[in-house]
């Protein structure tokens, strides 16, 4: 006897269609995205840079946000959401063993570079390929010992220029790659001196003005690198006499023999002061006044600005406590006294070249890197710069019924 069968229950269960993929989170994320591109472009920020870094960000915030959506808003298919992040797992992983982040343009977007690259500059054993100046060169007369030339004030003095360089233009004599940095030359004679970064040692370097070819090198093991700001020194050399004076990235401080390149003393300006490397890394040129080398260190305890003897290393003096800024010193004549100027990190202040005694502080704004040197103008004034923003103040220097000197702005 046969038993009664159900037919539904014969009926295999109907396929569940898959559920339609949720398009409208990523549309609004992308929207979003493009509107506020728009919007930082056109009102955000004074300056390129704060744009760019403001457009990484979004791009940066709507790619997680992207993800996100794919993995858990998105309705796609579990495999498939596996393998989306299997794929950019992997792609970055990739990315980073391919390519290195080799600092920022000045408007900050990064610079990439090959992992594998190297130097032009380096020798398969990892030394400057050598060299010796030419014999017979032409004695040259128009000095440019230190930063900011012969004054440490930007003018060079009865240089003849050609007016037309269409009619005239300049020559190219020579070409030779360097290591990395931002330092400029220093010239003295046929002698050019900047600083490199070659591999793990940073160094002093003297190149033939007429033949670029290099005559010494000088290296110290020291390093400073960063994804903003960079890789190398910043300083420019100061040369008097016979001796080369160079502060590095991390804050060594070297007297060198011009003509060998040969190391006379030297000092860890940040160590010996208590101080600490800035973010950009140390940036002052030195300063020689009277027999004394002066840099900006940055350290509390009165070594804000510091002072060592020029022919031993001796330290002499230290004043302030404010953080170093990445400015240089210079001499000036303002209110009838000799001073030595420096923009520190939240001021601008001036010392005894003698003693060290802070002579007057004036207050700035601190947030941004101050990098510009103050510039002494006729009337005791002087013009004080900085950029992303800040601004400009005409201060002149004066003194009270006390012979007190004081900075005011005009």
């Amino acid at each position: 006897m046969a038993l009664p069968t159900n037919k539904e229950s014969d009926t295999p269960p109907a396929a569940v269609p898959p559920k339609k993929i949720r398009w409208w989170p990523a549309l609004i994320i992308l929207l979003a995205a493009a509107g506020a591109v728009i919007w930082i472009w056109l009102n955000y920020g004074r300056q390129r840079q704060d744009k760019n870094v403001a457009i990484i960000m979004v791009g940066f915030f709507t790619f997680v946000l992207l993800l996100l959506w794919a993995i858990f808003l998105s309705r796609m298919r579990w495999k498939f959401r596996l393998t989306v992040l299997g794929t950019l797992v992997g792609l970055m992983l990739l990315a980073k063993m391919v390519f290195r982040v080799h600092g920022v343009t000045g408007d900050f977007v990064p610079i990439l570079q090959w992992r594998w690259s190297r130097a032009a500059w380096v020798s398969p054993d990892g030394h400057a390929k050598p060299g010796i100046a030419p014999a017979g060169s032409t004695e040259l007369t128009n000095d440019y010992p230190q930063f900011m030339g012969p004054n440490r004030n930007g003018i060079v003095p009865q240089l003849p220029l050609a007016r037309d360089w269409q009619a005239q233009p300049p020559e190219r004599l020579w070409r030779h790659p360097v290591g990395p940095g931002w330092s400029g030359f220093a010239v003295a004679g046929n002698r050019s001196i900047t600083q490199e970064q070659r591999g793990e040692n940073e160094t002093v370097n003297c190149y033939d003005v007429l033949s670029g070819a290099p005559i010494w090198s000088h290296g110290d093991a020291a390093h400073f690198q960063s994804p903003l700001a960079g890789e190398g020194p910043r300083a420019t050399p100061t040369i008097v006499g016979n001796r080369v004076y160079t502060l590095g990235s991390t804050g060594i401080l070297n007297c060198l023999e011009l003509e060998t390149g040969k190391p006379v003393w030297s000092k860890d300006t940040v160590q010996d002061n208590q101080g600490r490397v800035n973010q950009w890394g140390m940036s002052c040129s030195p300063l020689v006044v009277d027999d004394l080398v002066v840099v900006e260190a940055g350290g509390g305890n009165n070594r804000s600005l510091v002072a060592y003897r020029a022919a031993t290393g001796d330290f002499v003096w230290g004043n302030g406590n404010d953080d170093a800024g990445y400015s240089s010193p210079f001499v000036a004549n303002l209110a009838g006294a000799r001073q030595i100027v420096i923009f520190n990190s939240s001021s601008v202040s001036a010392h005894d070249p003698a003693i060290g005694s802070n002579l007057w502080q004036y207050p700035w704004p601190a947030g941004q890197p101050n990098v510009s040197m103050p510039v002494a103008l006729p009337g005791d004034r002087l013009l004080v710069s900085s950029g992303y923003g800040v601004g400009s103040e005409l201060l002149r220097i004066q003194k009270d019924s006390k012979e007190r000197l004081h900075a005011d702005r005009i």
